[in-house]
């Protein structure tokens, strides 16, 4: 993503690339606690989306300029990962 199609991201397009990136790296973070949680005896499929409702939440811990700030660093480094392979 180019730096001038960073800066017209709406809030919403934003928000959303936020809560994708934070999800994948909370998911990542916490993998062998969420494999634990999931592989125990009183855990019921239902629960799966109480669960990931409760890790989406962690989302608004961020304000808007800063989930705008951690997309634009992440594509960022996407991008000159992708460029250097």
């Amino acid at each position: 993503m180019g730096k001038s199609q960073e800066t017209q991201m709406t809030e919403q397009e934003v928000a959303s690339e936020f809560k994708s990136y934070y999800l994948q790296r909370a998911t990542k973070e916490f993998a062998e606690d969420l494999d634990k949680v999931r592989g125990a005896d009183d855990f019921r499929n239902d629960a799966l989306q109480i669960l990931v409702s409760a890790l989406q939440q962690g989302t608004e811990l961020f304000s808007p300029e800063d989930q705008r700030r951690i997309v634009m660093a992440s594509s960022s480094s996407t991008s000159s990962s992708a460029a250097r392979a």
